[in-house]
């Protein structure tokens, strides 16, 4: 399991890298051929707007996967670790509540989408919205790990208020 895990989180941050590559390969060119030739790639500009909501979505699920969404934790840091769990497990409903909402919300757009085509790439718009779901299966996979793990294995104070398993919090500190 922790090699599929591995690999897609591999998998996760080379497809990030390669959105920002493919962005700024797209807007310098079309900025070099709009000023040098007073032309320009006509789809360019709606491709980059896709691959950026793309590269919002990914990046949401690579920051919860490696637990660099915001937080606020003085309170919780406070409390005995009966409470902290408790907190931990609260919360996690409340995001999987929201995931579920992107995840319903995202389907039906995905669904109208797909009798609409994107004016210049000519893409099918659930191409655009079907990354809600994506990122919303994705994520909710990950917060049920995390509940999996608060709830049924031994963790300690400090996991409940960031949750990281220590081969990847070895990783961030030798990298």
């Amino acid at each position: 399991m922790a090699k599929i895990s591995k690999a897609v989180n591999h998998l996760l941050h080379f497809l990030l890298f390669l959105i920002v590559a493919v962005m700024c390969i797209l807007y310098f060119g079309n900025v070099s051929l709009r000023y040098l030739f007073d032309s320009g790639i006509p789809w360019a500009e709606e491709a980059c707007r896709f691959l950026f909501v793309y590269l919002t979505f990914l990046g949401a699920i690579a920051g919860l996967k490696d637990n660099q969404h915001l937080g606020v934790d003085m309170f919780v840091k406070k409390l005995p670790y009966k409470l902290k769990k408790i907190t931990f497990v609260i919360s996690n409903l409340a995001v999987m509540y929201c995931l579920w909402l992107v995840l319903q919300g995202s389907w039906k757009m995905t669904i109208v989408g797909q009798s609409s085509n994107a004016p210049a790439t000519g893409l099918p718009m659930s191409f655009v919205y079907g990354i809600g779901v994506v990122t919303s299966i994705s994520m909710g996979i990950i917060i049920m790990n995390n509940l999996y793990r608060v709830l049924f294995k031994a963790t300690s104070d400090d996991e409940l208020i960031t949750i990281k398993e220590s081969e990847e919090m070895a990783e961030s500190i030798t990298k």
